[in-house]
């Protein structure tokens, strides 16, 4: 079993390494590094997590299920005259459903790159890299459904429409790269913000949560670089009409994204009959915080350098609520 990753491990990895990712040398020798480390740092799902450890149970009525994932909804005030043992059940509910989610994205995710890679040619460096992350993400899938299997929750995770509606998210992948890895992104950026606030917070994760997480941000962090250098590199080349089309697609993918990881699900709404005044004030809450906003900072900064953030693009980020609110000046003489 490999040692349990750290900041450090994440942290290594050339997120941002490359600013010159268009000039090839350069582009090239960051996926081969990306590679090596796929070889060098590399976790299996069962390998890696023992599953069968005591300290591993799942206990639904664990109390540190609460909020473990910063749920507004823990903040409402019909969640706080839940008696405890409720409230760690909908804790575990809200945890188990988000995995669902996360797999089922994470599959979606290895079929588009499966279909990218099939248009590589011979001696491309993102072929090896595209297969490395499909590996990956194959273990992280394992790690989410073996959660949600000793959960003993039935979570179902996407909708009927919602799934026949990834086929076209897979089928880009081919047709226009640059919104199939901004769709990456859109569903990758929400959940390691999530998860790192969540692991640097000090909050007392149960040790099964904490291990899958650190497993996860570690191998993100490449895949992550990896999206981010493409579109780098990518984005430039575009023709006008498939940059404003990129440019007006983004945010609204970001928004239906961030909403889907960030939001109840339907699911866990319905099973433990949430009001509707306690989903409206999970979702002020989580405005207030701009919560949606700096989730999706880094890809928002990405697409200004990209020059993805004309006037019209610009409202639109704005009326979705996907950029922070100006924050007031500071009167002379004072500190944060």
């Amino acid at each position: 079993m490999h040692p349990l990753p750290t900041a450090a491990d994440a942290a290594d990895t050339p997120e941002e390494a490359s600013r010159s990712a268009e000039d090839d040398d350069a582009y090239r020798s960051l996926i081969a590094r990306l590679s090596r480390q796929s070889v060098d740092r590399h976790f299996d799902a069962y390998a890696d997590v023992d599953w069968d450890a005591p300290d591993h149970r799942i206990d639904p009525a664990d109390t540190r299920w609460i909020g473990v994932l910063g749920d507004t909804l823990v903040e409402t005030d019909w969640f706080a005259g839940l008696p405890p043992a409720a409230q760690a059940r909908l804790g575990l509910h809200l945890v188990v459903s988000r995995m669902k989610l996360g797999l089922q994205f994470e599959n979606v995710l290895q079929r588009g790159l499966l279909e990218y890679a099939l248009g590589l040619g011979n001696g491309d460096p993102e072929f090896r890299y595209a297969y490395h992350e499909v590996i990956e993400e194959g273990h992280h899938t394992l790690m989410f459904q073996e959660f949600v299997n000793r959960s003993g929750i039935d979570a179902t995770g996407l909708g009927p429409v919602e799934l026949v509606c990834t086929r076209a998210v897979v089928r880009s992948a081919r047709r226009f790269p640059e919104l199939f890895f901004f769709f990456v992104l859109a569903g990758e950026d929400p959940i390691d913000h999530v998860q790192r606030r969540s692991l640097r917070s000090g909050q007392d994760v149960p040790p099964l949560l904490q291990r899958i997480m650190r497993i996860h941000v570690t191998e993100e962090a490449r895949h992550l670089s990896f999206a981010r250098n493409h579109l780098k590199r990518a984005v430039p080349a575009l023709g006008p009409v498939r940059r404003l089309g990129l440019s007006l697609a983004v945010p609204v993918v970001l928004w239906l994204m961030s909403q889907m990881m960030l939001g109840v699900p339907w699911q866990v709404s319905r099973r433990f009959r949430i009001p509707r005044a306690a989903l409206a004030q999970a979702r002020r809450a989580a405005r207030d915080r701009a919560e949606a906003a700096e989730a999706v900072r880094k890809v928002r900064q990405l697409a200004g350098e990209l020059g993805l953030l004309g006037p019209l693009p610009s409202a639109l980020w704005r009326g979705l609520g996907l950029v922070e609110p100006a924050r007031a000046p500071q009167a002379p003489g004072t500190t944060a």
